[in-house]
């Protein structure tokens, strides 16, 4: 049983890292290609300025999911963050390419609405302390 709650909680900290992931290269690969970032997002009619709060939403929340603290609200933001990016920049349905990334971006929302109601299990600093009466 022990050894079973263990692979648990590896699986559930392995699928915490997997989902961050993408959103950490993100928000990397912003900041290397700033202006060029910059450029698209203003494509869209998104204002430039707001790519630094994106940089550091796909940075911090990411760790903070990964390393499980404030696990659940970070999910919740992340998901609503998905969901937008889903349908202000890959809502042209007539590309086959951007269908594909509309669907990845739900599919993301759907993973963090998982995490957000059922949190992180034991491998993380926001563990629930279970308090054993002697």
């Amino acid at each position: 049983m022990r050894f079973n709650l263990v692979m648990v909680n590896l699986v559930d900290l392995i699928g915490r890292i997997l989902i961050s992931s993408v959103f950490l290269l993100s928000g990397y690969n912003k900041i290397f290609s700033y202006d060029s970032t910059v450029t698209w997002m203003e494509g869209y009619g998104v204002p430039g300025f707001l790519l630094w709060p994106t940089i550091i939403l796909e940075i911090i929340l990411p760790i903070l999911i990964i390393i499980g603290y404030k696990t659940q609200l970070s999910a919740i933001l992340l998901a609503i963050f998905s969901i937008a990016t889903a349908i202000i920049f890959h809502s042209d349905f007539s590309n086959q390419m951007q269908i594909v990334a509309f669907l990845k971006n739900l599919g993301l929302a759907g993973g963090f609405l998982f995490i957000s109601i059922n949190g992180p299990r034991d491998f993380a600093i926001e563990k629930k302390k279970k308090f054993v009466r002697l």
